[in-house]
């Protein structure tokens, strides 16, 4: 901009230099004033666009560092609503994680249900059958009978222990699956 009011000034100079030669042939008073005002008003411009130049400079400066302070801001908006993202995703996966988990064991409790279902009905059979060993051992007393009664009521036994063992392998399915619907309700309320 300085250059500008350079050149400026140098074309007002060679406009009134021919001015200047052809006034003093006829020494005119007037013109050499005209041409004094005009140097003196190219002058006062000359200052005032280059305040207006060093102005605009001043505002340009200060607009680059805000930007580059919001451009700042911005990249760090960005990381953290990525890292946001990330988390989220990283508690969806969790959360579906937890609820295959979940099914899984459903599926175990109802199958092993299921199989205890199954076992109580082998054993009301079993104790059936038991009692009537026992009524035929009551009429016949025989040694084979008396055997078989003995294998069979070792055989409930058993059976009644299994019973007890799968239902505290339920129960503690149960608990299994009551904890993991509280980290599911505590994710979810998140």
């Amino acid at each position: 901009m300085p250059m500008l009011m350079l050149c400026l000034l140098c074309a007002l100079a060679m406009t009134a230099q021919p001015a200047l030669v052809g006034s003093m042939s006829g020494s005119e008073p007037a013109q050499q004033e005209e041409l004094t005002l005009l140097f003196h008003g190219a002058l006062q411009l000359s200052q005032a666009l280059n305040g207006v130049y060093k102005a605009t400079e001043a505002q340009l400066i200060k607009a680059r560092n805000s930007l580059s302070l919001y451009g700042q801001v911005l990249g760090l908006l960005e990381k953290e609503v990525s890292q946001g993202q990330d988390a989220a995703q990283e508690l969806r996966a969790s959360l579906l994680e937890m609820q295959i988990e979940e099914d899984g064991l459903k599926l175990q409790a109802e199958a092993t249900a299921q199989a205890l279902g199954e076992v109580a009905r082998g054993q009301q059979v079993l104790q059936e059958k038991m009692k009537q060993l026992e009524v035929q051992l009551k009429g016949v007393w025989l040694g084979h009978v008396r055997q078989e009664f003995e294998a069979l009521k070792a055989h409930a036994d058993e059976q009644s222990h299994i019973v007890w063992v799968l239902m505290g392998h339920v129960q503690r399915q149960k608990q299994e699956m009551a904890a993991q619907q509280q980290r599911l309700r505590q994710i979810q309320e998140r």
